[in-house]
Parts: C-alpha cells; sequence; structure tokens
C-alpha cells in the first residue's frame, strides 16, 4: 500500500536491509515497531518490501520526530536484536521531500 503523505515537505527515513536467514521472532518484532511507530508524534506512514533486499520507507513530520523514534526504548531493543540476529547489513537514509507526485489507475 501507498503511504497517505501530506504536501511536502517532511522526511522519509530509507532502511535497506540485507536479512541473515534467521526468521524466529522477525515477523513479530518488524509488526510491533510498525504499530509503535504509527503511535509516534510526527509519524506520517509507511511502505515496506522485502525480497533478497528488504526496504522500509517511513515518513515523519520533522528531524525531531524521527530523532525521538531512533531513541524510543522499544525501537533501540529492536535495533538491538537486529543486529544480533536478523540482519547481516542495513542502511539507513534520512531524507528530506521537497516534492512528491502521484497518479492512480482507477480502471
Amino acid at each position: 500500500m501507498i503511504a497517505q503523505t501530506p504536501k511536502p515537505p517532511y522526511y522519509a527515513v530509507i532502511f535497506t536491509s540485507v536479512k541473515t536467514e534467521v526468521e524466529i521472532g522477525y515477523a513479530d518484532m518488524a509488526n510491533r515497531m510498525v504499530e509503535l511507530a504509527k503511535q509516534q508524534k510526527g509519524f506520517l506512514g509507511i511502505e515496506s518490501a522485502r525480497e533478497s533486499v528488504g526496504i522500509t520507507v517511513s515518513y515523519w513530520q520533522d528531524l525531531e520526530s524521527i530523532k525521538e523514534w531512533k531513541q524510543n526504548s522499544d525501537h533501540l531493543i529492536a535495533q538491538s536484536e537486529g543486529k544480533k540476529k536478523w540482519y547481516e547489513a542495513y542502511q539507513t537514509r534520512i531524507c528530506k521531500v521537497e516534492r512528491d507526485y502521484s497518479w492512480e489507475n482507477n480502471h
């Protein structure tokens, strides 16, 4: 599903990852983090896809909201567990969205 974001500017956090073969607990933690993020001040939406490389993009109102999410105690635990068990590698990028465009085929 495509996130419904407000008129720019806003921010995107792009989390790109390569998983290990460990699956135990991953889906539950991922779902928990999405639900927790949705409760955070400044959260605007999320999009995610996974094949050989996973990409999750979360959208935020401002940099302060992103900073608070990164420092959330439950999120810190998930980050630690991810490093230990679920990820071979990951990269996080933070971008300011200055323009966006959309189109929908209503057939």
